[in-house]
């Protein structure tokens, strides 16, 4: 399973701009947008094999989130060991995280390299997320902002397919090439 966390997505604290006033001026509003407390993390796991998604909002991306996030995936796979693939990320290595670990050995870690995030699988699901939950949406809450990813992630799982890294094989047959000879 990969797993990785969006980047904090923050309700909307501004009314949208109307467009255009009657003398033909662009209409700004002041902008009270900032990563205050109201900001929420969104964890993810995808299982290759089959495809499905496993997701969890938080207020922060911390070591206990990640956690309680590792707990969910673990009630998701109830047999066999379960290798999480994801960044190194200090809460996913850290102290508390590692003795979570030991009282739980079905699963276990591997690290992608710094630098190297392209090679976490989940990272081409997150982008069928953002279009699925978050593009073209305004949240009023953090409230709004969980039951988007819930929505989301079930209507994915519902059209899963095994995931596979790289280019997937051509569909068409290929011309014949023709070699000349003089």
């Amino acid at each position: 399973m990969c797993a990785d966390e969006l980047d904090p997505v923050i309700p909307r604290t501004f009314a949208p701009s109307s467009a255009w006033s009657p003398d033909e001026h662009r209409i700004k509003y002041e902008l009270d947008y900032s990563r205050g407390p109201e900001k929420t993390w969104v964890f993810g796991g995808l299982r290759i094999r089959d495809g499905h998604e496993v997701t969890m909002t938080a207020p922060s991306r911390s070591s206990v989130r990640y956690q309680q996030f590792l707990d969910r995936v673990e009630k998701a796979i109830p047999n066999g060991a379960i290798w999480i693939v994801t960044d190194n990320l200090y809460a996913h290595r850290s102290v508390s995280t590692r003795a979570w670990l030991e009282d739980h050995p079905r699963i276990h870690h591997a690290f992608i390299p710094v630098g190297a995030c392209w090679l976490n699988l989940l990272e081409g699901w997150w982008r069928l997320f953002r279009k699925t939950a978050l593009a073209g949406r305004s949240f009023c809450n953090s409230n709004d902002i969980a039951y988007a990813p819930q929505l989301a992630a079930a209507q994915l799982n519902t059209r899963t397919q095994p995931w596979i890294w790289g280019r997937p094989p051509p569909t068409r047959t290929r011309r014949r090439r023709y070699v000349y000879v003089l």
